[in-house]
């Protein structure tokens, strides 16, 4: 399945940085508001130790991991919602994806300009999230309208799609995002989804801090904690965006001798893609040829003729049982001959719940 999560925030604090970390790609990050226009696109290998360790079973050099999009998203400044700085063209961008990534700048530099002229990370977050706010007002309210005219015309089911804008416009009236929102029925769930709203996007937050600030944080960090603590419920990470530029470019020995010098155990660019990844309910499953290993992402909750679906819509449409076995009994036994002799190989129907780890073959005809 897709997976993209888009980076946002202001101009000027990190964004693009981020970007040409997790990706190499290299593209502009030049010190002036807007030096991104249109959004940057790049895929990232979901980090996964486990594929090498099941390689290493096979015998094969070949694995594929899972992967992650990120767009580098042009940054929002206060009236986005009324298009300002191109704001409705970059809202848009935001709203094609499935996650959000929420850069705050956490340093000082002096030749770094920041829009507001401060450093005021819990302001910028505001902000930010303001306009995402307002734009999902808008949005309903817009929708809303049109179920009014369709009711008043006594169209099926208008009047209760009326009152559910209604109750979302209510709801987002008091500042609070729409992930905070319940649909109270299956078909306002429908309706829900199909709005796209920004602020129900799930949320990561990254301080962008110094080199100086990695293991501890800094005032500023701290204060985006303090912030966040006290007004929604989501995951910080502290990155130095400059830093893990630099470790992006470099392989092998040196890399390991760069962590170790700062005390690292990995970059913490894999804790945040870790991060993406469990932010939107995504689970791994593996299967395995003669040639190859590849993870797959699912929804936590999957069935198996839905996850024979992510492959090829023809393993779904065909689908007779899965062969599962378990990572841990596929490395405790050697491999898929091993967990056969020791009964770890399970056959399993379409309604089967994929676990964390599955290894799976999956039978189909069409």
């Amino acid at each position: 399945m897709k997976i993209r999560c888009g980076i946002v925030g202001l101009p000027n604090v990190g964004k693009s940085t981020l970007f040409n970390a997790l990706t190499t790609a290299g593209v502009d990050a030049s010190n002036y508001p807007f030096c991104t226009i249109d959004p940057n696109i790049h895929s990232v290998a979901v980090p996964d130790a486990r594929l090498a360790t099941l390689a290493g079973i096979m015998q094969t050099q070949t694995f594929i991991p899972s992967l992650i999009e990120f767009v580098d998203i042009a940054g929002l400044v206060e009236g986005a919602s009324q298009g300002e700085g191109l704001g409705n063209k970059f809202l848009g961008h935001i709203r094609e994806t499935d996650a959000i990534v929420h850069v705050v700048r956490c340093f000082d530099n002096n030749e770094i300009a920041h829009v507001a002229k401060t450093i005021d990370p819990s302001s910028d977050i505001k902000t930010i999230n303001t306009e995402l706010l307002l734009a999902d007002t808008q949005t309903v309210e817009r929708n809303l309208n049109r179920a009014e005219k369709r009711s008043k015309a006594a169209h099926k089911g208008a009047s209760e799609q009326r009152d559910f804008f209604k109750t979302l416009l209510q709801h987002l009236d008091q500042s609070r995002p729409a992930r905070e929102f319940r649909p109270a029925t299956e078909e306002a769930k429908l309706w829900f989804r199909d709005l796209r709203l920004l602020t129900a996007k799930p949320t990561l937050y990254v301080a962008n801090i110094d080199e100086s600030s990695i293991l501890n944080g800094n005032s500023y960090s701290n204060d985006v904690a303090g912030y966040l603590g006290q007004n929604q419920d989501f995951d910080l990470i502290l990155i130095c965006g400059a830093l893990e530029s630099e470790l992006s470019l470099i392989e092998g020995d040196e890399k390991s001798a760069f962590l170790q010098d700062l005390n690292l155990k990995e970059p913490v660019l894999n804790r945040l893609i870790k991060s993406c990844y469990k932010l939107l309910g995504l689970q791994t499953f593996f299967t395995t040829d003669s040639k190859k290993i590849r993870a797959w992402s699912v929804k936590v909750g999957t069935k198996a003729s839905n996850a024979a679906g992510v492959i090829h819509s023809d393993f779904e449409r065909g689908f007779i049982c899965a062969e599962v076995i378990s990572y841990t009994d596929y490395t405790q036994f050697m491999g898929e001959q091993g967990c056969k002799i020791a009964g770890k190989l399970r056959l399993e129907g379409k309604d089967y719940i994929l676990s964390e780890g599955d290894v799976i073959h999956f039978r189909f005809n069409v």
